[in-house]
């Protein structure tokens, strides 16, 4: 899957009624997802970035990741109505620096944001518009292992947003400990998909 530019993301955005923030000082994060059109795959084929607007011009980060579950939480749901997936959409302020599971720093759900439930347990996502829910699942946005990239998702996501490199989260972290010394602890996430570029 190829990387949009800044400008088509933000494009995008603003097309869908959302908000892009623009603060020209600096270090204003649009954090975003962007889902792969691939519903079968265990793989980080997805991006989840920031960019931001800096003396005029878009800066913008993205990272391989992973949107959806990983396989092994898709057969083995945590929640008896089927697996969560987040629902594409903007959802305004609803994470915070916070600790994953109480073991690192990482964007952790504040606020209700909505998932699918895939109930069928096969490989495939099956997002049924009609078996949403929306509330705090511990949806975060964090990394896979400590160590090195990970080959494959398996256990790393049961609904959250999980970048692939480590060292590639350390330096969204850090983007985001800079904006929370500006703005506030609250950011706001953008899921979009492959289709809408």
């Amino acid at each position: 899957m190829y990387l949009p530019s800044p400008e088509q993301i933000a494009a995008v955005m603003l097309a869908k009624g959302y908000r892009v923030f623009d603060d020209r000082k600096g270090y204003d994060l649009n954090l975003f997802g962007v889902r792969s059109s691939d519903t079968s795959s265990n793989e980080f084929n997805d991006w989840v970035g920031v960019m931001y607007m800096a003396h005029g011009v878009w800066n913008l980060f993205a990272f391989p990741a992973t949107t959806d579950p990983g396989l092994y939480w898709r057969q083995h749901p945590m929640n008896v109505k089927g697996t969560a997936m987040l629902k594409r959409g903007q959802y305004r302020g609803a994470w915070e620096l916070g600790q994953h599971q109480g073991r690192y720093d990482a964007l952790v759900q504040r606020k209700a944001v909505t998932v699918y439930r895939d109930p069928d347990r096969d490989r495939y996502l099956d997002p049924d518009e009609g078996q949403t829910q929306t509330g705090l699942y511990g949806i975060n946005i964090h990394r896979a292992s400590t160590k090195a990239p990970s080959a494959a998702v398996n256990k790393w996501s049961a609904g959250c947003q999980v970048l692939q490199d480590p060292i590639q989260f350390d330096f969204l972290i850090a983007l985001a400990r800079k904006a929370a010394s500006i703005y506030g602890n609250g950011f706001t996430y953008t899921l979009l998909d492959e289709a809408d570029f």
